[in-house]
């Protein structure tokens, strides 16, 4: 599968690209968190690369919502694998996507098997996340609720407060982020900055 990712991060074989790239998980800019793999492929990538400190960028990355401007920075948010192409003329994107999507074809991609050996960061690096965010709060940068909501994110992040280390599957940490994507779905709070952002185009700060 090719993706030509424009608006969020998607779990794909490769992408093609823009150059100018707006890309990001901001669900937690309507007080969700990123469902359908998103924070699932952030703790893999961040465990593959760089550990811990990987893993907060990561967290940061989420709970700010940020989002790129550009191909390159998209790579810096590790929103982008640097595997995947960057098109510069836009009006090039769909036929470099179907060059790539036919090399791949040829050279007899199969998906990958689901992974079940994933170490879990755990409950040590939950709680330095957890801090943070308590410290964001102290200093009044964020609400009640941006704090469960960011706590959320962390728990799905850190594959639960589990021992560290312990191994968990992908489908564990898809399930994690279902039921906290599911949670917070039900909170008021959350359904008022989803009707409001649907109505006014930017987010309601409560």
């Amino acid at each position: 599968m090719i993706a030509q990712a424009n608006a969020a991060q998607e779990n794909a074989a490769r992408r093609q690209v823009y150059a100018e790239l707006y890309m990001g998980l901001v669900e937690t800019g309507v007080e969700l968190l990123p469902g359908g793999g998103g924070c699932k492929e952030m703790t893999v990538r961040a465990l593959d690369s760089g550990g811990p400190d990987t893993l907060r960028h990561h967290f940061e990355t989420i709970a700010m919502a940020k989002a790129s401007t550009s191909a390159i920075e998209a790579r810096r948010l590790a929103l982008l694998p640097y595997a995947d192409g960057v098109t510069m003329n836009r009006e090039r994107l769909v036929n470099d996507a179907k060059h790539l999507a036919h090399e791949i074809a040829k050279s007899g991609y199969a998906p990958p098997v689901p992974r079940t050996d994933i170490p879990a960061p755990g409950e040590n690096m939950l709680a330095t996340l957890k801090l943070g965010v308590h410290m964001m709060r102290q200093g009044e940068f964020i609400s009640d609720h941006d704090v469960k909501v960011a706590n959320r994110v962390a728990y799905v992040l850190c594959g639960g407060a589990v021992t560290p280390g312990t191994p968990v599957g992908e489908q564990y940490l898809l399930d994690l982020e279902r039921e906290g994507f599911l949670s917070l779905c039900g909170e008021r709070k959350t359904q008022a900055r989803i009707a409001f952002t649907l109505k006014r185009g930017k987010p309601l700060r409560n």
